[in-house]
Formats: C-alpha cells, sequence, structure tokens
C-alpha cells in the first residue's frame, strides 16, 4: 500500500506557531498526499489565508466558508479524509474538542472524523502543564488521538524562555503523518520508518556552529542553523537506529527519541563525538566547526580601546580527521563547504581524513545558504568520483545520505 494519493486535513490552530503551516503542507503534498486546510479564526491572525491556500494547493476553509451558502455540510465533507493534524494546537482548540462543542469548523470537524487524529501542541509551558489542559489531552487520547510533541526549547514570544512546550518542527509532523498511514511514499522522507532498515546499529551526528569565546561575551562563529545535522538524526532514528546527537547552540529543539548532547566550543565538540563515536557504527560529521580558538581566553570582559585590535588565535583540533585515523569499521561521513574548486578539495579532505564519502555544499548557491529549509549537494569520494544530487529538502539528503552509508557499510 502507499500513501500517495491519500489526503490529509491540516486544522491551523490560534498559536504564534501557525507560521509552520504552510511548511508542514508543501512537505505533505511533497509525499505524494492530497492536502485540506483548515483555518481558525485566531490562526488567520498568525498567518495568512494566501500563504495556506498556495501551500494548500487549494482554497482555506474557515468559519466563514462554513456558514456561507453551499450544497453540502463542509464539516462532513472535510471530515472524509485518511488523517488529520491539528498544527500548532492551542488550549482553547483542545478544550473544545475535549468539550464535545461544534461552534466552529474546527471543533464541528472534529466531530465529525473517523480516522487518525495527531495533535501537535504549541503553548507556553505553564498552559501547557496546567491541569485543565492536562486532563483534556487524556480525555481526547481516550479516543484514539495521539500527540506529537510538544517538544522543549525557546518560545515564539519575545520575554518568554523555553521550557515545554514548542510545536514540534516540519520535518517532524510530515514523518508522524506518513507513518500513521502505515507506509512509505512515492518520494519519502519518512521510509525509514516503515523500513526499520538501520535497526540496531548506533548512529553520531554532530550538527550547528561551535563558539569560541574571546572573553565572557564576544565570541567567533558562524550562522549554521543546525538543520541539516537534525535532519540526519531523526531519519536515522526513523529507520530505527540508535541516534546520539552532539549539536553546538541553534534555537531547534530537541529531537524526540535522540540522545542529545549540547556543545559550545570545539574542544567540547571534540570529547563528545570521539567519546560516543567508540561505540557507533556511523559517523556523520554536519557541524561547522570553527578552525581556530583565542589563544588565550581572557576571564574579564575586555574593555573597548580606540584603534584596531589583535587577536591571537591558535588552530582547533581536527575532529574528523581524529576520527578517520581511528576509524576502525565505522562509517565516516563529512562535510565540505567550498566557493570554488569543490569536488577537488573535497576529494582531497575525504582523501586525507580518512571518509568514506563528503557531502559538498555551495553557501552561495540561492535557495541553500546558511539556515534554509533545502539544501544542494554533492557527494564525493576520495578516489574523485561524484554524484551531484538535485536540490531538495535536507530531510531528504539525509535519506539519500544515510542510504548510501548503508551501501558503504556492508562491504566492511
Amino acid at each position: 500500500m502507499s500513501a500517495t494519493g491519500k489526503s490529509v486535513l491540516v486544522i491551523v490552530a490560534g498559536s504564534i506557531a501557525a507560521v509552520k503551516a504552510p511548511s508542514v503542507l508543501r512537505r505533505l503534498r511533497e509525499q505524494g498526499l492530497t492536502t485540506h486546510v483548515i483555518a481558525t479564526r485566531a490562526a488567520l491572525e498568525f498567518v495568512t489565508e494566501l500563504s495556506l491556500s498556495t501551500a494548500a494547493g487549494e482554497a482555506v476553509a474557515t468559519d466563514e466558508t462554513w456558514f456561507a451558502p453551499r450544497p453540502d455540510a463542509q464539516h462532513l465533507t472535510l471530515g472524509k479524509v485518511d488523517a488529520v493534524v491539528i498544527v500548532g494546537a492551542s488550549a482553547e482548540l483542545l478544550a473544545r474538542a475535549a468539550g464535545g462543542h461544534a461552534g466552529d469548523l474546527a471543533s464541528a470537524t472534529l466531530l465529525s472524523v473517523q480516522c487518525p487524529v495527531v495533535w501537535v501542541p504549541a503553548m507556553n509551558e505553564r498552559m501547557w502543564l496546567h491541569p485543565a489542559v492536562q486532563a483534556n489531552v487524556q480525555k481526547v487520547k481516550s479516543w484514539g488521538h495521539s500527540f506529537l510533541g510538544p517538544a522543549t526549547g525557546a518560545f515564539g514570544t519575545a520575554g518568554e524562555g523555553s521550557g515545554v512546550g514548542r510545536m514540534s518542527e516540519p520535518e517532524e509532523i510530515t514523518a508522524e503523518v506518513v507513518k500513521l498511514l502505515g507506509s512509505s511514499t512515492s518520494r519519502p522522507v519518512d521510509s525509514s520508518t516503515v523500513l526499520q532498515d538501520m535497526h540496531g546499529l548506533r548512529v553520531v551526528v554532530s550538527a550547528g556552529p561551535t563558539r569560541e569565546y574571546l572573553d565572557p561575551v564576544r565570541f567567533i562563529s558562524n550562522p549554521s542553523s543546525g538543520k541539516m545535522g537534525f535532519a540526519v538524526a531523526q531519519e536515522a532514528r526513523d529507520r530505527g537506529a540508535d541516534v546520539t546527537l552532539v549539536t553546538g547552540p541553534v534555537s531547534l529543539a530537541d529531537p524526540a527519541g535522540v540522545k542529545v548532547v549540547r556543545i559550545d566550543s570545539a574542544l567540547q565538540l571534540r570529547d563528545a563525538v570521539v567519546g560516543a563515536a567508540e561505540a557507533a557504527d556511523i559517523v556523520v560529521m554536519t557541524a561547522a566547526v570553527a578552525d581556530y580558538r583565542a589563544a588565550e581566553q581572557s576571564t574579564e570582559k575586555q574593555a573597548k580601546v580606540a584603534g584596531n585590535v589583535t587577536i591571537h588565535l591558535t588552530p582547533n583540533p581536527d575532529i574528523l580527521a581524529e576520527l578517520g585515523r581511528n576509524k576502525g569499521k565505522r562509517v565516516l561521513v563529512g562535510f565540505a563547504m567550498e566557493t570554488h574548486a569543490g569536488v577537488e578539495r573535497a576529494a582531497g579532505k575525504a582523501q586525507r581524513k580518512n571518509a568514506d564519502f563528503i557531502l559538498l555544499n555551495y553557501p552561495t548557491r540561492e535557495g541553500t545558504a546558511f539556515g534554509g529549509d533545502d539544501n544542494q549537494v554533492t557527494l564525493v569520494r576520495a578516489d574523485g568520483s561524484y554524484e551531484d544530487w538535485p536540490r531538495t529538502t535536507k530531510r531528504e539528503v539525509a535519506r539519500k545520505l544515510l542510504d548510501e552509508a548503508l551501501k558503504v557499510r556492508p562491504a566492511r
């Protein structure tokens, strides 16, 4: 059975996380799924109908369309889908659903569906942990509804800080829906959830930037978002692997089901990765590690002075090279970012550092710069052979990367 052609209703609730709903809709459609979308009145305070309808490929259903003259009962028509996912599920919508209310399109539709329902909450930690909200969670769970998240991380409103309540990322939502439908798709971001072809393998992934402090408040870093490494960790997890993710400072929430080690500096990254790699079958180094650190880090904030300032730097350890020297039977994958002579440099890097292959990034190409959801890479081997991969989502790159790692591993 294929999920291609199956239908998913996305209900967008009144949370600031509603801004991520168009990304969820696009990713679901990339999997061959037909998408329908309901936006609550509160949701439309955060995201526009135009962005939702463009991503869904059809008009947005709202309370206004529900009450407009039409030949069908819209809540019953929309309820005839294979799965429902509530994106940015708010305490308000959860309470209405748990109470069996039907005064708005979203609540009425939830009363009519006879398919799996996934809630993806997004709210402040204090709200999520309130006994009333938790009672409503347990009530809808008793009906067979499921929950994805919430994750631990920073909240969207300035000054709120962090805690439990952050919405799961669009990639995770897509993977959960595909898994729920019980099959892979024609372009499976989450074919892994069915195949489980990495069951029993131990995978270590590094992600994000490092920070090399000059004094307690100033540091050298780079714009890496960590999204590529997080996508690899999530893909490996969904394929059954035991995953350790070592990440520098990023704004992404910890992926569920993954052991996450958060670090700041290259030295901390080195200790965490090398230690975890001892028992690993596959190591994927996506982290953007600083090449240098302060030769002497000041323990006090340095005062501003007139004129130029000279900073003395010392090299950081080459973590990929160290892993290559002690590789054993592990598969070792590195990343390289070049602006010219990329293939030749990446091949040389793979050879010098004993990596099975390198994925070459192009930071100056449109749509693939730091922080984006897409990537375009070239797989480069030590012998100079290479494969250009088309621009696609980072989750799809992660899938192809792990496919290649598994091809390399059986020969060992």
